[in-house]
Formats: C-alpha cells, sequence, structure tokens
C-alpha cells in the first residue's frame, strides 16, 4: 500500500511538470518574457514580491522591466549584446534582467561573493560593456576596474557613491576613472509602456541567450554558463508544475537570486502561478522561523547546508505553528530530511538534482529521504540519464575492449551523464567559452560518435529507480552550498610568503553538510601562518578559504603528472592517523594546530568550522 502510494505521488508530480514544460521548443518564437508576461496579464493585481517592508503587484514589476528595457534601447545596447548584473538580492532583481530580455539583451548574473581577480575574470569573460550594481557592490567593482580587459559603465541603483558624475570605466585600453552613473535618475526618463512585441523581439527565438549564470564547472575560474530563453522556460515552468503552486502560495526565497536554484527555481513557482515572492537578502537561521511565521509563507527554497543550521537551532514555537506545506530545493541529506519532517512538520519536502548549464535533472517526487531523484525501469527510454562505471585513479569513465563505457549496475557508483539532443529536455548549451563547452562532452559512450553530458557527479541507483549523490569528481567540491574550485584556491594559496606548491580537496567534517577545503602545501622557510591568512582573505570568498592545512616536503602525483588527491581525501584531517603538521582555521579566521583534542571538538559540533 505504501508502495502504490509512493508511485502514484511519483506519477502525479510527473504529470504535472511534463505538463508545464510541454511546447518548450528552441526553434519558438515565446521566450521567458512572454511566459512572465502572460502571468502579468493574469494576476495584474496580485502581489509579485515582497522586500522589506517594500511590495509591488504583477503591474507594478512589469512596469518596472518596461523602464529597463527602454532604458536599455536608449543608450544604444542592442539584442545580442549583454548587461552584467552585479547586486545582492533586491526587488528590483528580476525586473532587470525580465526587461532587458524584453529587447533581446542578455544578463550575466554575477555572484556577488566573489571580488577580485575571479570578480574580473567573470566580468571581463561576460562581454558586458555595462554594469548595472548598487551601493553594496560598487566598491568590488571599483577595486577591479584596472583588470578589467574593455571598457565597462557603472550604473548605480540607489544613488551613485561618486555623485553620477558619468564617464565609462577603462580597462587596459586607458586609465581607470569613475564612471559612476546615477541609475535611478536615468530611469526616470524612461516608459513603462511595453516596448512592442513585434518589434522589440522579431526574429528571436527561444534558443537564444537569455542569461549567463556562472558556475565553477569541474575545473578553474568561474565559466559562463550559457541559459537560453528555453532552458529558462524548463526551470520556470517545470517548478511551476512540481511544486503544485497556486496564486494563493507565498514562497519564501532566502538564497541569492543570481544562482538558478533561487533566481529561476523559486522564482518560476510563484510568478507562473500568480504566487507571491517573499524574499530576503540573506537567509538567517536564528530569525527563520519568526520570518516564515510573520510573512505566512507556505513554502521556500533550500540548499542543504541552510536545512543543517535550521536543525541545530533551538527550538522554537514558531517551528510547530506555521503555514508551510512544501519546501523543496537540493542537497538535503537524509539525516536532515528526516529531522526536518518529523521536528519541524512540514508536510512535503521535493529534493531535485540539476546542473546550471547541464541537462540532466530529476526530481523526487514522492519524498524517499536521502534520493535525489528517481527514474523507474519502466520509464528508463524516456529519460536521458544514465550512470557508467568510473576510474576514481584515472579520473575518467571506464571503458570496455570496444572502446565503449560501461553503464553502472544497481547500487554500483558512477558519473552520472546526459545524452544530448536537439529537443529541449536533452540540448545542451554550454558555455560562453567553447573550450569549456567542449571539455563537458563525452563521446563515444555506447555507441559511435554518440554525445553525453559530463555533470561530473558520482551517483548510485538502486533497484527501484531511486538515485543518491555520492560525491564531486576532480577539481570541485561542495561548500556552505557553494561549488569550490580547487584550482582557483590553489592558485591564490601558492602567492603566499613561502608557498611552493598547494593541493586543495576537500574533506568530509562529520555533522556538515559537503566537504570542507583543505590544502596540503609545501613550503619554505619564509612561510607564515599569518601571511598565509591575509592572502585567504584577500583573494577567496569565505566559503572557498581553506579550513584545514597540511604541511608536507613533497605532494605525490599521479602517472599523468596530476597531484594525487584520493588518498589525501581519504586520510582528512585526523592527527592520529597523519604525522605530517596540521592546521585548523578558528570560527575568527586564524590558523593554529589542529591536535587530538581540537580533532575531536570540530567533530562534535563543539568548535564550529
Amino acid at each position: 500500500m505504501v508502495k502504490l502510494s509512493r508511485e502514484l505521488k511519483f506519477l502525479s508530480g510527473l504529470a504535472r511538470t511534463l505538463g508545464r514544460v510541454r511546447g518548450v521548443a528552441a526553434e519558438s518564437d515565446q521566450l521567458i518574457c512572454d511566459d512572465l508576461e502572460a502571468a502579468v496579464d493574469r494576476f495584474a493585481q496580485n502581489t509579485a514580491f515582497e522586500f522589506e517592508g517594500k511590495s509591488v503587484t504583477y503591474a507594478q514589476l512589469d512596469a518596472m522591466a518596461n523602464r529597463f528595457a527602454h532604458w536599455a534601447t536608449s543608450r544604444g545596447i542592442k539584442r545580442g549584446d549583454t548587461v552584467a548584473l552585479f547586486m545582492p538580492n533586491r526587488i528590483e532583481y528580476l525586473a532587470v534582467w525580465y526587461g532587458l530580455s524584453k529587447v533581446g539583451v542578455a544578463s550575466a548574473l554575477i555572484n556577488t561573493q566573489i571580488a577580485g581577480p575571479a570578480l574580473a575574470h567573470c566580468l571581463n569573460i561576460s562581454g558586458a560593456a555595462h554594469l548595472i550594481c548598487d551601493m553594496e557592490t560598487a566598491s568590488a567593482f571599483e577595486a577591479v576596474r584596472g583588470d578589467l580587459t574593455r571598457n565597462m559603465t557603472e550604473w548605480v541603483l540607489g544613488g551613485a557613491p561618486g555623485g553620477g558624475g558619468g564617464g565609462a570605466a577603462s580597462g587596459r585600453g586607458g586609465s581607470p576613472t569613475r564612471g559612476d552613473r546615477d541609475f535611478d535618475r536615468a530611469l526616470k526618463g524612461c516608459s513603462s509602456l511595453r516596448p512592442t512585441r513585434e518589434t522589440a523581439r522579431f526574429g528571436l527565438t527561444a534558443k537564444d541567450t537569455a542569461l549567463y549564470i556562472f558556475t565553477s564547472g569541474t575545473t578553474g575560474l568561474p565559466k559562463a554558463a550559457k541559459i537560453t530563453h528555453m532552458r529558462a522556460q524548463l526551470y520556470m515552468r517545470g517548478f511551476a508544475g512540481a511544486t503544485g503552486a497556486k496564486a494563493s502560495d507565498r514562497i519564501y526565497v532566502p538564497l541569492p537570486l543570481y544562482h538558478a536554484t533561487g533566481g529561476l527555481c523559486a522564482l518560476g513557482a510563484a510568478l507562473l502561478n500568480g504566487g507571491a515572492v517573499v524574499l530576503r537578502r540573506k537567509f538567517s537561521a536564528t530569525q527563520f522561523w519568526e520570518d516564515i511565521s510573520t510573512t505566512r509563507a507556505t513554502m521556500f527554497v533550500y540548499i542543504g547546508e541552510l536545512c543543517r543550521y535550521l536543525v541545530n537551532q533551538a527550538p522554537r514555537m514558531e517551528e510547530q505553528t506555521h503555514s508551510l506545506r512544501l519546501a523543496f530545493g537540493n542537497g538535503l541529506r537524509q539525516e536532515v530530511w528526516e529531522r526536518m519532517l518529523t521536528r519541524f512538520n512540514i508536510p512535503w519536502i521535493l529534493e531535485f538534482y540539476g546542473a546550471t548549464e547541464g541537462n540532466v535533472s530529476m526530481f523526487n517526487y514522492d519524498g524517499k529521504p536521502g534520493a535525489i531523484g528517481r527514474i523507474p525501469s519502466y520509464l528508463r527510454r524516456q529519460f536521458n540519464v544514465k550512470l557508467v562505471q568510473f576510474d576514481m585513479e584515472t579520473e575518467a569513465p571506464v571503458r570496455n575492449a570496444q572502446g565503449f563505457c560501461v553503464e553502472a549496475k544497481a547500487g554500483q557508483v558512477g558519473e552520472a551523464i546526459g545524452a544530448i539532443g536537439a529537443d529541449a529536455r536533452s540540448n545542451f548549451s554550454g558555455y560562453a567559452d567553447k573550450q569549456a563547452t567542449e571539455k563537458k562532452v563525452l563521446r563515444n559512450v555506447f555507441t559511435p560518435d554518440d554525445a553525453w553530458f559530463r555533470t561530473g557527479d558520482l551517483m548510485r541507483q538502486d533497484s527501484e529507480g531511486y538515485f543518491y549523490f555520492v560525491d564531486r569528481i576532480g577539481d570541485t567540491f561542495r561548500w556552505k552550498g557553494e561549488n569550490v574550485s580547487t584550482g582557483e584556491v590553489a592558485a591564490a594559496l601558492s602567492t603566499a610568503p613561502g608557498v611552493v606548491e598547494a593541493n586543495v580537496y576537500g574533506v568530509a567534517v562529520p555533522g556538515a553538510d559537503g566537504r570542507a577545503g583543505m590544502a596540503t602545501l609545501v613550503v619554505d622557510d619564509a612561510f607564515d601562518l599569518v601571511a598565509l591568512q591575509a592572502v585567504s582573505e584577500s583573494h577567496l570568498p569565505a566559503y572557498a578559504r581553506p579550513v584545514f592545512l597540511r604541511l608536507q616536503p613533497q605532494i605525490e602525483i599521479t602517472g599523468t603528472f596530476k597531484y594525487r588527491k584520493v588518498d589525501l581525501v581519504a586520510e582528512g584531517f585526523d592527527p592520529v592517523t597523519i604525522n605530517d603538521p596540521l592546521y585548523f582555521r578558528e570560527p575568527g579566521g586564524a590558523f593554529r594546530p589542529l591536535d587530538e583534542a581540537h580533532y575531536r571538538q570540530i567533530c562534535d559540533g563543539d568548535i564550529r568550522i
């Protein structure tokens, strides 16, 4: 009976999702802005956003977006161009890229947690000539002006810090100048009427780029994943169906809007159904339940780390008296999942899996704890997802005598891959960088010349078709809800005095989601922990700074001259089994020696990392 109930829930959820994404096609002239305009026309007077005491209706949101559209055309920004959007969560965020998409302009959504070289890199590869920021992010942009490879004009929402003097920010082509422009003033003369669809979007199709969302992928610095209108529609329409959201729903969104989970999945669930987005600048574990109760939220979107923070909080009355009927997101560990259900009395948790740039996605519609999704045997041919056996030593899929990949059996760990096709769900748009795109494609997998997207994720599937996440492959691990590029961290640490070599990887910490950063270093007499801490804080975002250090006389390499990481990951940070000097980063930021007593305190949760 329980199995039948699960099956019905699965099939019902799948039907809702497929029903909403039906009609999404690359050659269609229906764009994501058309979807949003249709929602505006249907729910004009409903509340669309609530944020820090301010609210806007669907009609007001659309008027705001129209001003951004007309601003772009008035500045000579044309279809096919890109504008960089570098702002924290605020009520105008969606309106900016929604408005720009109405006139065929793409938006590059810049992660507000990055700074320095990584920020300059993202701005440079975005191809944008204009940047929209606010007072909070303007200073970070100022700091990298001299590292830009093209002129970029800065527009500051909420007032220009330099008084709105105007001018372009010069990169290597000239000396840096203040380029602040008061965006509020520029918008005042712009019409709030919709641009004429036939003129503004004539000839555009859903395969054109709507957004760039930056992801670390599996190696190197962040990459600009191309989000076509079609992919944005799949995200937004898919979650509008999967969540079963209604116009009466109020969806609490504390995640950053520059990522797909918060900025597309959650917003689509609300806005395409006439619901309200209760937007927060950032997540607060201590204020969460009071906020949920006060705002009368009926759903909230999570990442696994956020949920772990909640279950570690002291009990409070609001966690049992709320109106939540659904939590949806990804990365929720089984033990946290079960505590969320029992302690917080949340009727339904909808876990999903998907890569920002990839073509592999799945949902756990029936709520089996720990599973990231399900593809039952009788529907395998309807999905493009398979697991292939993976060699940890060579960090490559296993191939048989004929040169083809070997599919993983039930219970066996393998890399998840997705067949690349022409339809909306199997399409792979790739990155702005063609070389980076090609690295994610696996060819000659099961037949000559077939092509599959490599997720870079290890999973296992059980006999009922449920998938379980195991780990990330290679040079990326997940910590604090963010993908950390080991290459980026190693490059930053290598600039510190006395660091000769740096090998960075993630290690498991009891009770923590994801993997904490650890760096094995080869150093000389100039090495200084204080200097290393300073370099870490100035070059890396908080989530990417290493938590543990290990000093070795030399770093082992593989037969292909790559740093050996498998053994280091397995050894972790246990001083009982490791003879090398070990250090850990205290909550205040300083590194100190790691002994057995500190190790036990970290494992027991007495020392927070």
